[in-house]
């Protein structure tokens, strides 16, 4: 299907954009209120104690700024942070190289660190608890065990799929936060905040139509903003008004609620096809010619989040709201079981 512009998921496209985009303190960092707060108190009591901050799990759908709050609490602390990522840790090695150059209360961030491997994971959790690094050397009987004692440092690992984590691992975490999707006046506030840095002259109206197709989600309303931006530098003054911001926005095919054509695919393959469900996910997933795991981890949230789908022992289901939405008759009826004579 592509990359949609109302994925969460970044994209290179995405990574000058969110770097710049990027807070660097709590105070800067709009919503997530429960989460700030909690870590704001973990710094200060560790700073106090002067010790490392505890091993720190942020978990929740992509986009809402796990990344970020790794790069501020780094920054509120005032040490060097290391980025990696779960597919890229491939080998003991190479996560026993990013260890061994780490400094006392250095930060090591790895994005979605569910991926990591069974044998990274046995090298980790030595590191997270004893901070040492235990190496095998040689083979067989003559092998020996040599353990290297490692700086305090405090792992951060981001994940969209908290379910996939070994509980071994995410027992290690001594504070884990969920990040929620944000409600309008966040998004409104932080696209205020983007169009100031990206020196964009932006009216109320169109910070609210964008709001509304934003998912809830930081990363999809900064890349809203930014092709509404280009499409008011090119077809208009450069000012991004409501009724620009509504061209723009008809152009990209998203629609008043976020939607964009693949989440209509769905639900008109349920609704047209197979008469509003209940149709089970490989089915769809056929339809639509679609991986199974991308429609359950992409396209399905936001949908159930709408109230537009319901999954149900026999499979998924649209709902009336679904039906409401798309300006459709809904025509389910409930049916009776059948008495027996």
């Amino acid at each position: 299907m592509g990359t949609r512009i109302i994925s969460g998921k970044g994209t290179t496209e995405d990574a000058p954009l969110d770097a710049s985009l990027r807070p660097k303190y709590l105070k800067d960092f709009v919503g997530q209120e429960k989460v700030k707060n909690n870590i704001k108190i973990a710094i200060a009591a560790a700073q106090k104690r002067g010790e490392a901050l505890d091993h720190i799990l942020l978990y929740g759908p992509p986009g809402l700024g796990k990344t970020t709050l790794a790069y501020i609490i780094a920054t509120e602390i005032g040490i060097n942070i290391k980025i990696s990522s779960g597919p890229a840790i491939e080998r003991p090695g190479d996560l026993a190289a990013i260890l061994t150059n780490l400094h006392k209360k250095d930060v090591l961030f790895i994005d979605e660190i569910h991926r990591l491997s069974h044998h990274v994971e046995e090298i980790l959790y030595p590191a997270m608890e004893d901070f040492a690094l235990d190496i095998i050397l040689g083979k067989g009987p003559g092998a020996r065990n040599l353990r290297l004692n490692l700086p305090q440092f405090t792992l951060i690992g981001a994940t969209t799929r908290f379910g996939l984590m070994s509980p071994p691992l995410r027992d290690r975490f001594g504070a884990v936060y969920r990040l929620d999707f944000y409600d309008e006046p966040a998004i409104r506030a932080i696209l205020k905040r983007s169009s100031n840095i990206i020196d964009i002259e932006t009216e109320e109206g169109a910070f609210n139509q964008i709001a509304q197709r934003a998912r809830g989600t930081p990363r999809v309303a900064n890349r809203l903003l930014k092709r509404v931006r280009d499409y008011a530098q090119v077809m208009a003054n450069g000012v991004i008004t409501k009724h620009i911001a509504l061209e723009a926005l008809s152009k990209l095919e998203v629609d008043p609620i976020g939607l964009d054509e693949v989440d209509h695919k769905v639900l008109h393959t349920i609704i047209d096809k197979f008469d509003g469900g209940p149709v089970g996910l490989d089915t769809i997933a056929a339809s639509i010619n679609e991986d199974p795991d991308t429609i359950t981890d992409v396209y399905e949230p936001y949908l159930l989040q709408l109230g537009f789908l319901e999954r149900t022992p026999r499979g998924r289901l649209a709902t009336r709201l679904a039906y409401e939405h798309l300006g459709l008759p809904h025509k389910k009826e409930q049916t009776t079981q059948p008495g027996l004579w």
